[in-house]
């Protein structure tokens, strides 16, 4: 069973070189996730790149070339291997990596470990092929595949003693969640398409001339694709209006990585606003050197100032 220890310059040298592993992981395979975790103190960034790699993994089953009775059951295994590291069983000198950082990570941390196994239910949402009628049905997914992740990092970063408005930080992470869900959405749409997944609702498509689908660089013939885009656009800006609410809660650091993963994502979705057809043309990214605009604005704390500014505990509505 792996125990931890005050002190970080304790973690054993397994320990440390699964959390390398991880961290290769997420620095080779995270493409803007890495920029925020970055900002974090060691053991944090520690564990939140062994989420990743966890999370990764789940993913890349869900995404792979397997046949899915061979993904559905590989879930399986690694929902297994879930209940393990919930159980205490890994020891440290496991073979796996992955496992043996995140036990070490979820001893570290209050780390809600159900929601890795909303993730696992969300990717087998993918494999099983499922499309989503409404929003409201779009949300249990998204809520499982992103809200979920928002809730498990909430456990590593928790939340400043005494922060008002705390009891609702999980929501908010949640919501934010949804936002970065949404937005990967309505930026992989072409390529979620062309393998054969559809996640816009299906009453959203049908309002806007776009139940044919989206396989080609152009939109449906007669339909008022930009009118779609803008629609799921203003969706998008109010959870990420919702969940910002959360970075006054969070120390600083915290806060910032917070601030800069979303901070990339709100970034992507302005691209999208201004030229919403590009998203059919090919993958809209954001260069290197905005990322790194965007982690260093975060630290700076700006974003948390100005939502602190603008948002009061009495001002807060339900959304979404």
């Amino acid at each position: 069973m792996i125990r931890t220890v005050d002190s970080p310059s304790h973690v054993s040298a397994p320990v440390l070189a699964a959390y390398s592993y991880c961290e290769t992981v997420t620095g080779q395979q995270a493409r803007n996730f890495a920029y925020g975790i970055r900002l974090l103190p060691t053991p944090k960034r520690r564990a939140m790149s062994a989420l990743y790699a966890f999370s990764r993994r789940v993913d890349d089953i869900g995404d792979g070339d397997l046949v899915d009775e061979v993904k559905l059951k590989r879930l399986e295994d690694t929902r297994a291997l879930l209940a393990r590291v919930r159980e205490g069983e890994v020891e440290e000198d496991d073979t796996d990596p992955v496992a043996v950082a995140l036990a070490h990570a979820a001893c570290a941390f209050p780390i809600p470990l159900g929601g890795l196994d909303e993730l696992i239910d969300g990717v087998q949402m993918d494999v099983r092929g499922e499309t989503y009628e409404t929003w409201d049905d779009l949300k249990v997914y998204c809520r499982c595949v992103a809200g979920a992740i928002g809730r498990l990092s909430l456990g590593v970063f928790g939340t400043e003693p005494g922060a008002r408005g705390a009891e609702r930080a999980s929501e908010y992470a949640d919501t934010l969640g949804l936002a970065l869900q949404l937005t990967n959405i309505l930026r992989d749409v072409r390529e979620d398409a062309e393998g054969g997944r559809t996640y816009l609702p299906a009453d959203d498509l049908a309002k806007f001339g776009c139940s044919a689908g989206f396989d080609g660089p152009t939109p449906p013939e007669g339909s008022d694709f930009a009118g779609l885009v803008h629609f799921e656009v203003r969706r998008a800006r109010a959870l990420f209006a919702e969940g910002y609410r959360l970075l006054p809660m969070l120390d600083r650091r915290s806060g910032a990585c917070v601030a800069a993963m979303a901070g990339i994502y709100r970034r992507l979705l302005d691209r999208i606003e201004r030229d919403p057809e590009a998203v059919l043309r090919g993958r809209v990214s954001l260069p290197g050197r905005e990322k790194a605009y965007v982690a260093v604005r975060g630290l700076s704390g700006l974003d948390t100032r100005h939502v602190t500014r603008h948002v009061s505990p009495r001002s807060v509505r339900r959304r979404a």
